[in-house]
């Protein structure tokens, strides 16, 4: 079996430890892939503090990119060698797979979050040394990329230019494609339209770098630290708001003469700014939710108000990305200057992956990238 050095969280609210594993090699739809980079995200940290499910002892990791170490034998669409990005695990089966929709996939959460293994229940990693009769549990976003080998599905890996730094194809595999996919797919701002960002995180950012490419004539970006209102500014936002210093909802209402903004996408996962979002829309503005809060969370918002205003609430998941197709055009942008990924981004080893945690837990840091040894 292969030998990798992962990142392991080995139970609710541990830190990473870096360990020897064994990784499966790949059966007939499955890649192995040598990872060179792979992207921190808030649902990496919100599994190790239990807030997201996933079974533990993991590896985590699910932004990966790398170079196709070796295929299983009915893979066709990439080859070893190749330089790939790692995406989310669908099944290619069920409605929504056929129909071109995977994030919809019937099995999705199955796949990306609960299992914690392939879908037959099979482990795709062991553990070696003190720990090779201990459970691990892998396939985390079909990849668990915190590691130097991943093992995933061939749905899920996309081929990508090989002059494209790792650090920057990493991050395309979700946040960048959340928050980008969030406005070119499901808000879609027509000339003239206005569209607020409450959060100013790679998400978030990710969605102004977006409304940048659109006809959206103001892109109002929302978030209570300095930095990342500047960055925000930089990036294409055309006013910013600090939530601590005045009311997100009376700063939109200036800014459009009462009427609101047509788009609106929350991506911090706090219930009390999502009623914000929704409150701050015009009439039948629709608000994308993609902040994920801990199971079971509650927003309330005003019953009367929803059937005068006729809003619309749209949960947004992977920025109902189609992978092979939004990364390929993501990295051309990136490549044309007009979508700064590297603007977000900072390097860190993965020996120092729990600064790198803390940089991300923070906010010291947008885009924390892991590259491998």
């Amino acid at each position: 079996m292969p030998i990798a050095t992962a990142a392991v969280v080995r139970a609710e609210g541990d830190g990473f430890t870096l360990e020897e594993i064994a990784v499966d090699p790949p059966r007939p739809r499955e890649v192995l892939v040598r990872v060179r980079a792979a992207g921190i995200c808030h649902t990496d940290l919100s599994v190790r503090a239990g807030a997201t499910p996933f079974p533990l002892p993991a590896v985590l990791g699910h932004e990966g990119a790398g170079t196709v170490e070796a295929v299983g034998s009915a893979v066709t669409s990439v080859a070893p060698g190749d330089t790939v990005a790692i995406s989310f695990a669908s099944c290619g089966e069920c409605l929504a797979c056929h129909s071109g929709q995977p994030v919809r996939c019937a099995h999705w959460f199955r796949l990306n979050l609960s299992g914690g293994s392939r879908p037959d229940g099979s482990p795709t990693l062991r553990g070696t040394g003190r720990h090779t009769r201990s459970a691990l549990h892998g396939h985390f976003f079909g990849q668990s990329s915190f590691a130097t080998l991943a093992l995933t599905g061939e749905r899920g890996v996309v081929r990508v230019p090989a002059d494209v730094p790792p650090r920057i194809v990493a991050p395309l595999g979700c946040g960048v494609q959340t928050g980008a996919g969030a406005v070119l797919h499901v808000l879609r701002p027509a000339p003239g339209d206005a569209l607020a960002v409450f959060g100013a995180g790679s998400v978030g950012l990710s969605a102004v770098m977006a409304a940048r490419l659109t006809a959206a004539t103001r892109v109002v970006a929302i978030d209570p630290r300095a930095a990342r209102r500047e960055l925000a500014r930089e990036l294409g936002a055309t006013h910013v708001v600090d939530p601590g210093a005045e009311d997100p909802a009376e700063v939109i209402a200036r800014l459009t003469g009462g009427a609101g903004v047509q788009c609106a996408l929350e991506t911090s996962g706090r219930p009390e700014v999502l009623r914000q979002a929704v409150d701050g829309l015009a009439v039948g503005g629709v608000c994308g939710v993609v902040g994920a809060p801990p199971a079971g969370a509650e927003a309330h918002f005003d019953v009367p108000r929803m059937l005068d205003r006729g809003p619309r609430i749209v949960g947004v998941n992977q920025g109902a990305a189609v992978p092979r197709r939004f990364i390929p055009a993501l990295i051309d942008l990136y490549r044309a200057g007009r979508l700064p990924v590297d603007r977000i981004v900072r390097e860190f080893p993965l020996a120092a992956i729990e600064e790198a945690a803390t940089a991300a837990a923070t906010g010291q840091v947008v885009k924390p990238v892991l590259t491998m040894p």
